[in-house]
């Protein structure tokens, strides 16, 4: 669809939309750029204070993909006149708190009537010009670092449907609403080469993006992968989100699997998440430092997941 747009040239774009990145970066002077980006969903919870904080997290997870420190926030929300003001000052008032232990502020925003309520933010964040990170520049020879997860959208069903524990729910809850700020700063301090956060796409939507946009094939270790315990069996089950088989369907011809994988990883490996975590590419000598600065600072599970690979037939290899 974004194709069909007129192709934007302009010398202080530094990222636009040519690589299906996390966010855009324009340059302000030679040391300096912005980071633009704008995000809205429906509740993934009922909790409407727990609905503000994760949808916080998720806008301003785009910012720390790119390498940036988030400054300003606006509110876009979408309401019905069918529920009380109430729950709206909650949606506002977690997603205020969220921005503000950022470290950024909410500078406004807008509202409309809807049938449905939706809530996200517009973010602006700041970056150093040499350390940004978006997806189109990992190198042949990067380890690739998860820090968060997967499972989160197989959870998410599984509380719709009432067949997850109050554990697995809770989990899933403190995973979304999580900050990537520490792994960011993390990531920023050691270097890496290129960042994608994973939301939507999940996993294998996002992994392809990066070896797309960086001209090489990312190769996976399936038996690597952090996942929330309870998605597993709920996988088996069968409990698995309509974005996943979707995220399947538009990846097809272009993932390769071994026949070890087992069918319930590769629907996680599809799994849309929500405000998920950060898939860095950083140089093999600094994979240690920078699992050792997350192991130290970042609060939800992470681990090596595969490596960056010379272009070969499929994009993606799973094994």
């Amino acid at each position: 669809m974004l194709c069909h747009l007129p192709k934007i040239e302009d010398e202080n774009l530094i990222v636009g939309l040519e690589t299906s990145d996390d966010a855009a970066v324009y340059k302000i002077d030679e040391k300096r750029g912005i980071i633009l980006t704008l995000d809205f969903f429906t509740p993934v919870v009922d909790d409407p204070y727990m609905f503000g904080q994760i949808a916080a997290a998720n806008s301003l997870s785009d910012v720390y993909a790119m390498g940036g420190k988030p400054v300003t926030a606006m509110n876009i929300t979408c309401f019905p006149n069918c529920l009380p003001l109430n729950v709206l000052t909650e949606i506002l008032k977690g997603g205020a708190d969220k921005i503000k232990e950022a470290g950024a502020i909410v500078v406004g925003g807008h509202t409309v009537e809807d049938d449905e309520p939706k809530f996200g933010l517009s973010v602006m964040g700041m970056v150093d010009l040499d350390k940004v990170t978006p997806n189109s520049t990992a190198q042949a020879g990067d380890l690739l670092i998860l820090t968060k997860p997967l499972g989160l959208g197989i959870i998410n069903t599984a509380v719709k449907a009432d067949v997850a524990s109050s554990t697995a729910a809770q989990e899933a809850i403190d995973t979304m609403a999580y900050l990537n700020k520490d792994a960011a700063e993390a990531a920023v301090q050691v270097g890496v080469n290129a960042c994608t956060d994973i939301t939507g796409f999940g996993l294998l939507g996002h992994a392809y993006e990066m070896a797309d946009g960086s001209g090489t094939t990312i190769e996976l270790w399936a038996d690597l992968l952090p996942i929330i315990s309870e998605s597993i069996e709920l996988a088996k089950l069968g409990i698995i989100p309509a974005g996943a088989y979707n995220n399947r369907k538009h990846l097809e011809g272009k993932v390769l699997f071994d026949s070890k994988v087992a069918q319930h990883v590769e629907d996680i490996m599809f799994d849309p998440q929500t405000s998920g975590g950060l898939l860095f590419a950083v140089a093999e000598a600094k994979a240690e430092e920078l699992m050792e600065l997350l192991k130290l600072h970042n609060k939800t599970e992470c681990a090596i997941v595969g490596k960056v690979k010379n272009k070969a037939k499929y994009p993606i290899e799973i094994f």
